[in-house]
């Protein structure tokens, strides 16, 4: 198992690469939560070993404060970190596109 940092940043698609986007930004989530993060990442069978609300990506610290979003976790996956970060990112997708439906 391989242990790695989820921030929320890295699945955001409002920030660029540079400011730690991992994903593609046609996969990417907008303002991701890290409640999401958790949720996705114990669905797909992955182990949740840390969480931290309020700790901020450093990549982040010259970037506009309403970009900010704060948070990170640490997960335990079969997969790599890339790997991970898309399922979690299509897992989250799939949470939003059901809660719409049921409003």
């Amino acid at each position: 198992m391989k242990k790695f940092v989820v921030w929320t940043s890295e699945l955001d698609a409002r920030l660029p690469k540079k400011y730690g986007r991992e994903v593609s930004k046609n996969l990417a989530v907008e303002s991701p939560k890290l409640d999401e993060i958790i949720e996705a990442a114990k669905t797909l069978g992955m182990k949740v070993v840390e969480v931290d609300w309020d700790k901020l990506n450093p990549r982040l610290s010259g970037l506009d404060e309403n970009l900010r979003t704060r948070g990170m976790v640490v997960i335990e996956s079969k997969y790599g970190k890339s790997k991970s970060l898309k399922l979690i990112v299509q897992k989250i997708r799939e949470f939003r596109k059901s809660k719409r439906r049921k409003r």
